[in-house]
Parts: C-alpha cells; sequence; structure tokens
C-alpha cells in the first residue's frame, strides 16, 4: 500500500470502497495496463492527424480477414437477452433509485459524460452501486421524502460506464502516477460486485465509451481478463456493450467486436459524441465537413443513416446487440403543447429505430420510457429483440460515412448563440458537480458542450457565414459569450464566471483540446 496514495477528501462511507485490498486491485490493473493505455491516447493523435490530413478515414485492409470470416460474439446472459428500453443517468442516489424503478429494462449507471468526476462524486457514486446491487439503496431527504425500490422486484439491471481512456484520476496515485478513470470506476465496481451479482444472477455488465479503435478494445478485453482471473471469476462473465461515438470507431466495428468477442454485447450508437468526434477528427479539413447548426442534424441525415444501419448490420451478422440512441427530452409538466410535440418527435425517432432493426434505445428520463418500451413491443412482440434481423440489405462505404455535406441546414446566428449559452450552461452545472445538466427541457451530457465549443471553433477556422451575412469570427463568439454571460448572470448561476472562461478556452484558444472535460478536470482540481 506504499505506493498507493489517495488524495481526495473524505467521503462518507468512503472507507466501504477504498479498502486496501480494493485499491491494491486497482493498482495492479494501472501497473499491468497503464503504459499501454499511454501508448494507444499517443496513436489516436497521430491517426488524426492523418485522416485531417488525408480528408478521409477509410475500413482497415489489414483486418479484412476479420470482416469477411464468420465468428459470433458470446451469447447473451439471460438478464441482457432483452434490452428495449435503456435509461441512462448519473450514480447520484435518487437518480439511481428512480432509474432502477423506472420500468426500464437496463440502468445505464453513469460515471462518465453525466458525471462530473469530483472526487466526492467518483466514491459516493460507488457506494450507490454497491447499495443498488445488494437492493438496500434508499434515501431519506430532510424535507421527509423516501426514495427506495419498488418491492415487486422489477428493477433495472445495472450497466456500468466507467471513464473514458482519455481521462485521468487526479486523486489517486500508484507509483506517483495518476491511474487512468477508466480503470478506477471499473477496477472499484468489479472488485466489490463482481461475485455478489454473480450470486444474484446477473453479471458485471459495462458500457465501454469513446474508443477509437479495435485495439482499444483489445485493452479492455485484456483488463477483464486480468481481473475475473485474479478474482476468480469464470472468464466471460463480463459484458461489455460499445459505444461507437467516435468516426474511427465506426470503420472497426466488426474488429472491436471481434477483439471482445468473449465479452461482448453489442455496440451503441452515440449520436451526440459521434457528430462530436467528426468535428473534432475533420476541424480542419475543409467546408466539405462543416456541420450546420446542431439542432438541424437529424438521425435521418444521409450520413447518419449510414452509420445507424451499419451498426445494426454488423451487430446483428455478429450476434451482438443493436442499441439505439439518446431521447434528451425532459417533459415539461406547467407546459402541455411543448411535451405533446416533443414526445411526438421522441416516438418518431424511436419508430425509425426499431423499423431499422435495433433492439432497444436509450431514454434520459422516467417519464419517457412508456413512450420507448410502447414502440419496441409493438415491434419485437413476443421476442426479446431483433438479432433475427440481418440487414443483409444494407452495403455501407467509407464515402457515405464521410459525406458529412449530405447534412440539410445551415450555420445560423441563433444556432452559434445557443451554442454558446447552452456550452456555458453546462460547463457551469459541470464545475458544480453536476454532469446530468436539465437545460431548455433536455437533459444534458458533457457530449453537447462538446459539440458546441468544436462547432464554434470549425466555423471560425473554415470561415464560414451566417444567415445573416456575417462571417464567424474569434470576436463575434467573444461578443455573443460577454452578452449570454451577462444574460445568465440575472439566474444566479453558480460558477459562471470560471465557465464563461472555460468556453472561451476551449472555443478560442491556439491549441484545440482534444475533451474540454481535461482543462474543466484541472480547475476542479486545483480549485
Amino acid at each position: 500500500m506504499s505506493q498507493v496514495r489517495v488524495l481526495g477528501e473524505s467521503v462518507e462511507r468512503g472507507e466501504e470502497v477504498l479498502t486496501p485490498a480494493a485499491l491494491e486491485f486497482v493498482a495492479g490493473l494501472h501497473r499491468a495496463f497503464g503504459a499501454r493505455r499511454a501508448e494507444l491516447l499517443a496513436r489516436r493523435a497521430e491517426r488524426r492527424a492523418q485522416a485531417s490530413g488525408d480528408r478521409r478515414l477509410d475500413f482497415l485492409p489489414e483486418t479484412r480477414e476479420i470482416r469477411e470470416s464468420e465468428w459470433r460474439v458470446a451469447e447473451a446472459p439471460a438478464d441482457l437477452r432483452d434490452r428495449r428500453v435503456e435509461i441512462t443517468g448519473p450514480t447520484e442516489r435518487k437518480m439511481a433509485i428512480n432509474a432502477l424503478n423506472s420500468g426500464a429494462k437496463v440502468w445505464l449507471a453513469d460515471l462518465e459524460d453525466a458525471n462530473t468526476p469530483h472526487w466526492r462524486n467518483v466514491v459516493s457514486g460507488q457506494v450507490n452501486l454497491a447499495d443498488a446491487v445488494r437492493k438496500t439503496i434508499e434515501l431519506s431527504t430532510p424535507e421527509g421524502k423516501r426514495y427506495a425500490l419498488r418491492e415487486d422486484g422489477e428493477h433495472a439491471v445495472i450497466v456500468v460506464r466507467p471513464r473514458g481512456w482519455h481521462l485521468d484520476e487526479a486523486h489517486l496515485l500508484v507509483d506517483d502516477e495518476p491511474v487512468a478513470g477508466a480503470l478506477v470506476d471499473f477496477g472499484l465496481y468489479f472488485f466489490h460486485n463482481a461475485a455478489e451479482l454473480i450470486a444474484r444472477g446477473s453479471g458485471p455488465y459495462f458500457y465501454l465509451p469513446k474508443l477509437e479503435s479495435h485495439l482499444e478494445a483489445r485493452l479492455w478485453n485484456d483488463v477483464f481478463t486480468q481481473a475475473q482471473a485474479e478474482l476468480d471469476i469464470p472468464l466471460g462473465t463480463v459484458r461489455a456493450t460499445v459505444l461507437i461515438e467516435t468516426i474511427p470507431a465506426a470503420f472497426e466495428m466488426d474488429e472491436i467486436l471481434y477483439e471482445l468477442r468473449e465479452h461482448a454485447s453489442g455496440l451503441n450508437a452515440g449520436r451526440w459524441d459521434y457528430l462530436f468526434s467528426i468535428i473534432k477528427t475533420f476541424r480542419d479539413s475543409g467546408p466539405e465537413f462543416v456541420l450546420p447548426d446542431r439542432d438541424s442534424v437529424t438521425m435521418t441525415a444521409p450520413f447518419m443513416r449510414a452509420y445507424t444501419e451499419l451498426l445494426v448490420r454488423t451487430c446483428h451478422h455478429r450476434g451482438a446487440f443493436a442499441m439505439g440512441g439518446m431521447a434528451a427530452f425532459i417533459p415539461n409538466r406547467r407546459d402541455p403543447e411543448v411535451t405533446a410535440t416533443a414526445l411526438a418527435k421522441v416516438r418518431a425517432d424511436k419508430q425509425r429505430e426499431a423499423e431499422d432493426g435495433f433492439d432497444g434505445s436509450w431514454v434520459a428520463h422516467p417519464d419517457l420510457v412508456p413512450v420507448c418500451r410502447e414502440v419496441f413491443d409493438a415491434k419485437l412482440g413476443d421476442a426479446p429483440n431483433q438479432l433475427a434481423r440481418t440487414r443483409e440489405d444494407v452495403q455501407v462505404k467509407a464515402e457515405q460515412l464521410l459525406d458529412v455535406a449530405s447534412a440539410d441546414g445551415s450555420a445560423t446566428l441563433a444556432g452559434l448563440r445557443s451554442a454558446v449559452d447552452v456550452g456555458v450552461r453546462y460547463i457551469a452545472s459541470w464545475l458544480a458537480g453536476n454532469g446530468a445538466a436539465a437545460i431548455h427541457n433536455l437533459m444534458e451530457d458533457a457530449a453537447t458542450a462538446e459539440i458546441s465549443r468544436s462547432q464554434l471553433w470549425q466555423w471560425i477556422y473554415n470561415d464560414v457565414g451566417l444567415d445573416t451575412g456575417e462571417p464567424v469570427t474569434a470576436d463575434l463568439v467573444r461578443r455573443v459569450l460577454a452578452e449570454v454571460t451577462a444574460h445568465l448572470r440575472g439566474e444566479h448561476l453558480a460558477n459562471l464566471d470560471a465557465a464563461a472562461e472555460v468556453f472561451e478556452q476551449v472555443t478560442l484558444g491556439k491549441d484545440y483540446p482534444d475533451f474540454l472535460t481535461l482543462p474543466a478536470y484541472r480547475r476542479i482540481v486545483t480549485g
């Protein structure tokens, strides 16, 4: 233990998860895989530079045999065969209870984009997960309200999303090095809960975010293998669903499933981060990669259709589940008309996914569970999924995935102002410790601010003109940022000035940060 140091503050019941044995387990993962993780992160930058210069990506010639040969992932465990509705949300105690009680088949317990990695959130999230696994999670508020699991035993299956490979955990050092946040989140959850989950007829299930290559999937597979061996958990007990939310990963879906085939459960269409990745990857590659206002880019755009249909075909050809994207709308109980309009859009989106062959989809609010469930119930009937629909009719070429110019819409002053407004609001929420922010009737996570700031960076770099005829410049963005900040001051947002500074830094800075959460995290760590 002398080489494992916890630098974070004391957290209530933290000693239950930060045990010497658990910390040594995490330290073992760091020592085994930390160097490979660093190499793969460096490879990301090299590949991005090449893709930007070539203005293209393509399916890998060296892995053609994997794409063209016949193989399938391991059969899903019983409690993961029906995933028609999945609800996402952070591991905050009240939201965890509501998600487990929501009627969704799966709760995506989010330690990543819907969670700010304040040390208190990291540790208390693990405490809440341990209680959720053991069905003892409850909450009594100072106002006298009590939250507890429903007594009928109908609770969502827990699938945990750890942080992406790019994030360090500054509060846990092994041999004087920060441990990858991904290994902290995975390691603590697996160590404390894997055996308990198995005893209860479930297992340690995960969503893996922001992978950019099959080599990163291979790294996760090796992490799973070592973790299972060390704790005498049968090989293949871990199941992982990979979010295809980066444009490089879209070209390696088969390979990602192949690397994880003993542990793979499926792929998910992470639509918002996917748009962010496209902008980031090709931000300086010319006007053909410039996207219009975020709200005008729908899932019916040809390049987005190519991405989602390829995902369904790939998954079902390999016996894996294809999971649809997020419905982020939050019902507005004070405005039934707004709610009705939004629910109609949610229903249409879920119907498109069901018709395309997806096995289920995501929602961000319990009130959306019945809508999503009704749509997939109608499509699935008595079947738990659509694995039998192999979608052999789908043939997607690289050019289709890269046809960003096929998106309808334009860059507008209203869109620019919205990007600044939402970006600043979200960063303020993130800095305050809330990674799942209700903004304008939408449940937003980090991908929201990433798209906002990246799109503005891209518009400036490519001399994009707005609908007003005015070019997008750094001075224009600064002017709008000042106006938005002045307006938001009247709402008494915590961390407003810091949020505006971070937004300006990641939008207008000379160097483009790969993730805005990196400088934002440094700010919360240093105070």
